[in-house]
């Protein structure tokens, strides 16, 4: 698809308007921190000029974002640095992530239930999708929103969540 743009500029200019957003609010799901959701969008942004790959579809240029995204959140999350360094518990307001305020609690969610929700409700993605993107059988993703709505739930209804 990059070949259809003039030059390399006009074509990552295209994919940030598209794909921003996306991008930005899964770096943040995963990372549950503005200022490494920052980091990941960025990262993922640049691996997108640096390689520039030939997709097939819309849908292949989507998987491809979100699953550089969950690879750059992994990687900074388990990065020696991020476990040396104390969290300053940057404040995350609805502003930042322009979402309502049920996604505050889905962010409370253990890693692989936030991902599963957040491509599932937020990003529209099927199930067999989500599958395909984190490889994971499709059981295993419906467990996990299984459980992910019953701790959001619990939350909703003035509950802790008990992980």
């Amino acid at each position: 698809m990059y070949k259809t743009y003039a030059t390399k500029n006009e074509y990552i200019e295209y994919m940030l308007e598209k794909y921003a957003d996306m991008v930005y609010r899964l770096a943040i799901s995963r990372t549950r921190d503005k200022d490494n959701g920052e980091d990941v969008f960025q990262e993922v942004f640049l691996r997108l000029s640096k390689n520039l790959p030939d997709f097939e579809s819309e849908e292949h240029e989507k998987a491809w974002l979100i699953r550089v995204t969950i690879n750059c959140s992994k990687n900074l999350l388990n990065s020696k640095w991020n476990r040396c360094v104390d969290s300053l518990e940057t404040e995350l307001t609805e502003e930042d992530i322009k979402m309502d305020s049920i996604y505050y609690d889905v962010l409370r969610l253990p890693q692989k239930y936030r991902t599963v929700i957040h491509l599932f409700y937020y990003e529209n993605l099927p199930i067999k999708e989500i599958s395909r993107i984190l490889n994971t059988k499709e059981t295993t993703i419906k467990t996990w929103l299984l459980r992910a709505r019953k701790k959001l739930k619990n939350m909703l209804e003035g509950g802790e969540d008990d992980d």
